[in-house]
């Protein structure tokens, strides 16, 4: 007996709507209907009474539903079981992470899965926050490392591994650079040079900004950290990043100054909860055990 035909059976339970499982299923009425008599004549069993435009499920079709369930499931788990095997040997593992990557442990947990598992095939891109935000949605990406600051959507499984906070970098010609702290109302007259992600509608930089009634001067909006340190160590304007995110390493004229009041960020892997591939539950497993050992 095909499983389909099962699986009629179980929409129509639910949903006691010819129609409505017609469209669920992506299938016609009339079909549905001889499904559901072929399943009643091979089982010699009433599974539905239709009446005054009502549809109701049997007493028997009620003793019958539980069992074919289970039927159903177990199906779907050798599936998955067997196409997680071959995507783990034939599919790649695709990760989309934050450009600034390698300042964080994630950049560590990715080579050192890599390393344990030669075989498996890494496909790894960068992208902004925003675009982050909206990858899993479409299922061609299995794992974001991506910065977050609310509560991730329940849809998604999440691992954070550290948490970063944003500072502001001054030319050490500026007198700001003197300074104890900085506030962002202090800002506002400075010729400032910001990542694309820093003023991303998801960031709380930018709704501080907005309460705050402030329109900075902003002369470079773009991805590359190493050209806004690189026009800060010539004294080029001022930058609000995330503290983790850099590497002062050769720009000996930039001082970091801490931006009152604090706006924290945690760094976190996602991943869809209902991907199935075997290799995306390895990863998980292995960066999870990594992030315990390091933290």
């Amino acid at each position: 007996m095909e499983t389909r035909r099962l699986a009629v059976f179980v929409d129509l339970a639910e949903t006691l709507n010819y129609s409505r499982s017609a469209e669920r299923l992506f299938l016609s009425q009339s079909t549905i209907s001889k499904d559901i008599m072929f399943l009643e004549k091979t089982w010699r069993v009433k599974l539905f009474i239709r009446a005054h435009r009502q549809v109701k499920l049997t007493r028997a079709g009620q003793l019958i539903l539980p069992k074919v369930k289970r039927v159903l499931k177990r199906e779907a788990d050798l599936n998955q079981a067997i196409t997680g095997r071959f995507w783990q040997q034939e599919r790649p593992l695709v990760i989309k992470g934050l450009p600034s990557l390698p300042q964080y442990q994630a950049f560590q947990i990715i080579t050192g899965f890599t390393k344990q598992y030669p075989d498996i095939k890494l496909c790894f891109s960068e992208a902004g926050v925003d675009q982050l935000a909206h990858a899993l949605d479409q299922k061609n990406v299995d794992v974001v490392f991506t910065r977050i600051f609310d509560q991730p959507a329940s849809a998604y499984d999440t691992l954070v591994n550290e948490a970063d906070q944003l500072v502001v970098l001054v030319p050490k010609s500026n007198p700001l650079a003197h300074r104890a702290y900085l506030t962002l109302d202090m800002l506002e007259s400075e010729s400032i040079l910001l990542q694309s992600d820093t003023v991303s509608k998801n960031s709380p930089l930018f709704a501080a900004l907005r309460d705050l009634k402030l329109q900075p001067r902003v002369t470079y909006n773009g991805q590359r950290i190493e050209l806004i340190l690189a026009m800060l160590n010539q004294g080029a304007g001022i930058s609000v990043v995330m503290n983790r995110s850099f590497d002062l390493t050769g720009f000996d004229n930039i001082q970091v100054v801490p931006l009152v009041p604090k706006i924290s960020s945690r760094l976190a892997f996602m991943k869809r909860r209902d991907n199935p591939a075997a290799v995306v539950d390895l990863f998980w497993k292995y960066a999870t055990d990594e992030t315990r050992r390091l933290r």
